[in-house]
This record gives structure tokens, sequence and C-alpha cells, in this order.
């Protein structure tokens, strides 16, 4: 875990000790609403909230709402359900479209100081002319229109005189400049649709270089915090503040972090929407994608999000996080506030042939041992049980102190039993278990049979009280740990990674609600995800009870 302050908290400080006033601190989290947010926008919006907390200083959240193209507004919802869902609450909801006519005016500035120019060439042509990161550009025909035509052009393409393509705004900086970017980079374009805020008011919409430093002046951030990638925009950034005038020395500073990639995951929301569009996945929520939503859905909590962000810390260096410090962060928590119950999900049944036929006891199990106030549950038990099938062999090998023909086990929460053998149907399957057992062995009993020691204690279900139960098991999406370095990452996508198996658990959990987690004892954690018309559980799995990726993922 990252101890003391990051060096993101160390630059503001130092701004504060060379005269920064606390009461001009203000930091933002800009999403974009053509998506949903995924595992990297938590680290995102942890920095800046908890920066927020840590200097007691304002957060906005901005949409960056200038493509109506992708946009719209079940993001912008969803967006804002995901944190206050991690627990944050921001200063003031405000959208890049809020500026678009400071943004519009700032733009007339800058043609009439001959700062920015109508090109009237293609894209195509555009980006030709850009040269190459060893080859100067080369300026474009249009490059010295005067003011007056540059003014009039893009007046008429805010009234939407023109086609989309047929004419761009662009800055004038230095076409043979080492950072490509201000090769007088494109500021707005044209696009005739109806925009999810402000519907067909416009059709000349700002490019994201444009109008983020504009909107962090006039929101008054201080420190406009971006992942690596934006690194090369800086240079852009401060030039745009700078080319529209004085701004009383409260110009928003940007500053980059690392953006957290995570081992067999991919982020890019142009390859989460592919996901989406070819059927590997069922939409932005599935609990597979790497979405807020979707892990909320598989049964992650906020805190264990945020204590795997603050764990994995604020570095200036690109590097990939392995998905078992996140498995582990959620199991921490999990273990904590799960209640324990029995199921389960690949059933044999167990016959206790000296147990009295037709009785039905109750007996009694811990909910939750991390919790003394939780209590006790009450278990059902009788003659007829379902163990898991794999806790069986005939014949067991070294090694496997399960239940075997001539062996004994404890039952959790009950008794000592010892297999005598075993029931087959026609195809030589195991149908039924034969045992028998110890009744002075009841757990939590004074005899001294009770206290006595086997190697191994299993899970069950009582077949008269067990409810039926749907169980979606998840695995990884991607079978290779670095999907997003592959081309195709779809040839990688895991045809296992969603098993769907019916199983049985205790009645216990006719208590639980769609949302609620509970711990599956000796299997993992799960959530539920609804009830059916049947009023059958549908359960998802969370995560195993240990780490499982360094044992199993060697493909």
């Amino acid at each position: 875990m990252q101890k003391g302050p990051n060096f993101i908290e160390k630059i503001i400080k130092d701004d504060l000790q060379k005269g920064l006033a606390q009461k001009n601190l203000c930091f933002r989290f800009p999403p974009e609403p053509n998506g949903f947010l995924h595992i990297g926008h938590v680290k995102a919006i942890c920095i800046n909230f908890d920066l927020g907390e840590t200097f007691n200083a304002p957060v906005n959240l901005r949409f960056d709402d200038t493509n109506p193209t992708s946009e719209e507004k079940k993001f912008v919802d969803g967006i804002k359900k995901d944190i206050k869902w991690l627990g944050y609450k921001w200063e003031k909801e405000c959208y890049a479209s809020d500026y678009f006519d400071d943004l519009y005016n700032w733009a007339e500035q800058l043609i009439t100081k001959g700062l920015a120019y109508i090109d009237s060439q293609d894209s195509a042509t555009i980006a030709l002319q850009k040269g190459t990161p060893t080859e100067a550009g080369k300026n474009s025909p249009y490059r010295n229109r005067s003011k007056e035509d540059n003014l009039f052009l893009f007046s008429e393409m805010k009234k939407g005189s023109f086609m989309e393509g047929e004419h761009v705004l662009r800055a004038k900086i230095d076409m043979s400049s080492p950072n490509m970017l201000l090769r007088d980079p494109v500021m707005y374009r044209i696009i005739h649709m109806s925009h999810q805020r402000t519907n067909k008011d416009w059709c000349v919409y700002p490019m994201y270089d444009w109008a983020h430093g504009q909107s962090d002046l006039i929101e008054k951030i201080s420190h406009s915090l971006c992942t690596l990638e934006f690194k090369p925009h800086r240079e852009l950034y401060e030039w745009f503040l700078y080319a529209i005038g004085p701004t009383e020395n409260k110009t928003p500073k940007q500053r980059e972090f690392a953006r957290l990639n995570l081992s067999y995951t991919i982020t890019s929301k142009r390859k989460l929407k592919r996901l989406i569009q070819e059927g590997c996945v069922d939409g932005w929520d599935d609990p597979r994608m790497p979405t807020i939503s979707g892990l909320r859905k598989r049964g992650y909590t906020p805190e264990s999000l945020k204590k795997f962000v603050r764990t994995a810390g604020v570095a200036k260096r690109e590097n990939i996080i392995e998905l078992s410090l996140l498995e582990f962060c959620l199991r921490e928590h999990l273990n904590k506030i799960s209640p324990r119950i029995m199921a389960v999900l690949n059933p044999v049944k167990l016959i206790i042939e000296n147990y009295p036929e037709g009785e039905l006891e109750e007996l009694s199990g811990e909910i939750n041992p991390e919790d003394q106030k939780s209590g006790k549950r009450m278990i059902p038990f009788s003659k007829e049980i379902y163990i898991e099938r794999d806790d069986f062999k005939e014949n067991a090998e070294k090694g496997f102190f399960r239940l075997s023909l001539g062996n004994e086990v404890r039952l959790k929460n009950a008794y000592i039993i010892k297999a005598k053998s075993v029931e087959k149907d026609q195809n030589d399957q195991i149908k039924n278990i034969i045992c028998t057992y110890d009744p002075l062995s009841k757990s939590g009993s004074d005899t001294k049979e009770s206290k006595r020691k086997v190697k191994a204690t299993i899970h069950w279900v009582c077949s008269k009280k067990a409810k039926k139960i749907i169980v979606n098991q998840y695995d990884t999406l991607f079978l290779v740990p670095d999907p997003d370095k592959h081309e195709d990452f779809i040839k990688y996508v895991n045809p296992n990674s969603l098993v769907k198996k019916n199983g049985y658990i205790e009645p216990y959990a006719s208590k639980l609600k769609a949302g609620e987690r509970v711990q599956f004892q000796r299997q993992g954690y799960f959530i539920v995800d609804k009830i059916n018309a049947d009023k059958q559980i549908i359960f998802n799995k969370t995560t195993g009870l240990r780490d499982s990726f360094k044992n199993q993922k060697k493909h």
C-alpha cells in the first residue's frame, strides 16, 4: 500500500506553500457520457474526490458532452449513479455544453487575433498535411484567410449553412512543432445531430482539447488531473489558456497520473462497445464487464473498489495491476459483511440409514463469525441430504480427505458420518451414497464424541427443506492477462466466462433480497441478482474464497 502523500498531493502542498490560497483549490472529474464508467475511472474518481476531502476543497462533476454522435442521457444518469454508489458527492454538476456560448465567443476572439482560421479541406487531406514526428507539416492553403472571411464562415457554420466536413476551425500555432498536437489542431467541426441537452441549438461542436482547459477556467479549477495519455496535450492546454488572454493568475494547472491497467481486463470504451455489439456480453452492466455497474451486479462493494485503487497507489508510470489484488481487497471486505450459508451446486443425495425415519431436526449455525451481533441461524437436518458430488469418491487416492467409502467426515454444524456403500443408475453414475451417523457427535454438544477429530468438514443441505437456486458462475472475460495488446482481442474471449448451474440452498436463503451478498461456505461469495417469478433465487458468483489466478491462469 502506498504510504504518505502521493506525488499529486505533494504538488498541491507545494502550490499552497508558494502562495496558492486554500480557498482557490478546486478539482473536477470530467467523464464523457458515451458509455458507462469502468474500473479505470474508479481511480480517477477516487483521486479527485479524495483530494477534495484531504484539502477540504470542492470537486465538480463535469460531463464532457461535446460529441452528440455518441452521447446519451442514459450514460449521464448511469455515471451519476455510479459515483453516488461509490459514496462521493460533487459540489456542482456541470456540462461542457453549459459553456458552448463562451467557447464560441472565445473562438471568435482567436480568429480576430489571427490565432485561428477556417480550413475548407477534408479531414484526410488535413491529416496528410500534419506530417510525421520527424517531418514538419505543411501549411493549409487556407491558413492566411482574412479575419473577416474567417469570422463570416464561422458564423455560417454555426447557422448550419454547410454540410458536415465542409469546413473546420483550426488554431493557428506551428505546423513544424515537435509536438504534433500543436500543428494547427482542429477546434470546431460541423455535426448535424441533435444534442442530448442542447437539442438542435448547435451544429458546430468544440473538440475536447479546446473545451477542456476553457471549461476548467470557467469553473475555476485549480488542478486539472488527467491520465498519462494527455501529457502531450498539456502544451496545447496551456497554449489555449494563454491565447484567450489574462486570467488573473488563476489559470488551472494540468497534471498527469498513470491510468489503472488491470490484468485480464480491457477498459477501452470502443472495445467494450464491440464486446456488446458482438454478443460477447449482455450489455454495459454484464457482471463480466469491468464497468462499475457490472462490478456492482457481480457483487463488488464500494469499499473494496476504493481500497483497491488506494492500495495500487498513484504512479507516474504505466503498469499493469494484478487482478488478484482487486480480488484480495474484495474478499477482505466481503468476509466481514457476508452472512454464511450452505449451498450445493453439484448435488448427489446422501442417505443416513440409521437416522430416524421422518424426523426433522433443527441445528444451529453462525450467521457471520466476523460479526458477533449477527446471531445464529437454524438449519434443518433429516435422513436425506445433498452434498457436493466432488466431496465424495468411492476409492480415495492419497491426499483426498473428504468422504469416501469406509471413511468419516463431519457435516458442517451437524454430525460425523461414515460412508458404507453407493447406489448407481443405469449409466453407472452414483445416485445415492449410503452412510451412517454418530448420534453423539452433534456439533456444539458436550459429548466426548462431538469433540472427536476427523480430517474434513463438508457442507450440505437438507433435501426436504432445501430451496432450488440458479447460479451464474463467472470467470475472467479473457483467457490472456494482456488482451489489450492483441489487435483482434475478441479471439481471446473466454468461452467459459459464464457457466450457469442449478443447485440447492438451505431455507435461510428465503430471507434474502436482491442485492444482498452471502458467502456460500467452502465455495465463495455470491450476490442475489434477482428472484424470478417462481420465487427461485438467482445468484451471481462474485469471487472465490482464495486467489486462484496464479495457479489456474497458465494459458
